[in-house]
């Protein structure tokens, strides 16, 4: 009976699995649009430093993380078709918005072109007024974009605990969280050819159309969600023994046979009553701006350190290589904790806690990123693209933990929280990189860090931090939660 159950079984779970994948494809495209252009294509227009960039992706991730608080929250009311649909709407709306902020700046500043603000002689007073103004604009589509973004994982996340059982969720998770270094991936490979097409077609600086094009694929993504997504004892793609095979944790726990209508909310503050909570806040807090780090600043680390620009072709093989590692790597961090449930036995919240212990040792390896890269470029792309794999494989596993310990009705919520104390540490994180960055290149060899002058000690001080966080925040998480112990609200 059972054999012929799973043989009559549908398998729409792995297709809203998919569309996850996608939407957090996509996100990550739009967010790495601004690192992959910003060094060789809007800086020479807009007189920018690396202190400028560092406020700009300081600010986004501070408003993220400000937004992710109540993103949660508000996927949990609206629901999760609507609140998906939503986000994507308004994260596609500030992406395309970007392109404005080049045109706002010359109109503001009043020259007659693009060409003219870039020909002002750069530490000039009209130079430093050109990057004010442009910095500001920025910062305002950069916040839209975060008020949208922050809804993307929330509503993931929610997805996933309606389609699939407790024994799979970490799995799940991997696959879609995936997006995350797909987006990466496909990023340089497409943003910096499409900037510089347009730009030899003298549209523009080239820059304002990958925003465009890019951001529109969002809207491309509502019509699929429309179609596709409801919930699956709603779904008509979804048959009764996909519906058994999802639900089969109620069977096994009699707290969570109550429907969502039934089940008890749990009230906003008092989610921070629960050391859960708080466990989920530290691995959020010290790992999220690790990988934003790698995100935001590895393109202008290979061009800083070894001359080549996201543009050229050494440049986008670099970054390329850097996260091919991360998505082949990262995918079987999720089923790490599946081999544990089931061939251990363990119960989830274990398996993922072991699977999470391993996976905190991969980005120590980032810390042989700077001192290799004395012999080659490829070094540091190989090794930060280990470190970016431990964190993908980590985060997929952190997320699940959720699932395992709250019920559903607060997970979005939990996750939103998480979010924002992600983005707290991502701020500090890329604030304090920007301005340690300016700040070593300034003193040049004055400056000195185990053995690295300049800007090179101060992209090694980063990798230092990047590679030792994930130790520290696990070990926070095991002191605050040693056994896993389900929230019953």
């Amino acid at each position: 009976m059972e054999s012929t159950s799973k043989k009559l079984m549908t398998n729409w779970r792995w297709w809203m699995c998919g569309l996850l994948f996608i939407a957090t494809t996509v996100n990550y495209m739009d967010r790495q649009v601004l690192s992959l252009t910003w060094k060789d294509f809007i800086a020479p227009e807009f007189h920018w430093t690396d202190s400028d960039y560092g406020t700009i992706t300081a600010i986004f991730s501070i408003v993220y993380a400000i937004c992710m608080l109540f993103a949660g929250k508000f996927v949990d009311w609206m629901g999760t078709k609507k609140g998906y649909l939503w986000a994507i709407g308004i994260w596609s709306a500030g992406a395309c918005l970007h392109a404005a902020c080049g045109w706002a700046t010359m109109h503001i500043e009043g020259y007659e072109s693009v060409q003219a603000m870039a020909a002002v002689q750069t530490g000039s007073a009209a130079a430093l007024a050109i990057a004010s103004t442009s910095v500001w604009l920025f910062i305002a589509a950069r916040c839209i974009l975060a008020l949208g973004e922050a809804g993307n994982f929330p509503a993931a996340i929610k997805v996933t605990a309606e389609y699939f059982p407790k024994k799979d969720r970490a799995f799940a998770t991997s696959i879609f969280n995936a997006g995350a270094s797909v987006g990466a991936l496909v990023a340089p490979a497409t943003i910096p050819l499409l900037a510089q097409f347009f730009k030899d077609k003298g549209i523009g600086g080239g820059w304002e159309m990958a925003f465009i094009i890019i951001g529109a694929l969002g809207f491309i993504w509502m019509g699929l969600w429309v179609f596709m997504y409801s919930k699956p004892k709603d779904s008509k793609f979804v048959n009764k023994a996909e519906l058994e095979y999802i639900n089969q944790d109620d069977k096994e726990d009699a707290s969570a046979a109550k429907t969502d209508s039934e089940e008890v909310k749990i009230p906003f503050w008092k989610c921070f009553t629960y050391r859960q909570t708080w466990a989920f806040i530290t691995g959020k807090f010290f790992t999220d701006g690790v990988w934003w780090f790698f995100l935001f600043w590895a393109p202008a680390y290979f061009s800083d350190q070894f001359g080549y620009k996201s543009s050229s072709g050494m440049g986008m093989a670099l970054i390329i290589t850097l996260y091919a590692i991360v998505t082949v790597i990262s995918i079987y961090g999720g089923y790490l904790p599946k081999v544990f449930i089931d061939k251990k036995k363990m119960n989830p919240y274990q398996g993922r806690m072991l699977a999470m212990l391993i996976f905190a040792f991969f980005p120590l390896v980032a810390l042989f990123a700077q001192p290799l890269g004395a012999f080659s470029a490829w070094w540091p792309a190989i090794l930060i693209g280990i470190a970016g794999a431990g964190h993908q494989a980590w985060s997929a596993n952190l997320f699940s933990t959720i699932g395992d310990m709250f019920p559903k009705s607060a997970i979005a919520t939990i996750t939103g929280i998480g979010g924002m104390a992600g983005g707290i540490g991502s701020f500090f994180i890329q604030k304090g990189a920007g301005m340690l960055f300016t700040y070593t290149d300034e003193l040049g060899q004055a400056f000195s860090f185990l053995g690295f002058s300049g800007k090179q000690g101060g992209y090694f001080i980063m990798f230092c931090f990047c590679g030792l966080a994930y130790l520290i925040a696990w070990s926070i998480m095991k002191t605050l939660v040693p056994k896993y112990k389900k929230i019953e609200a």
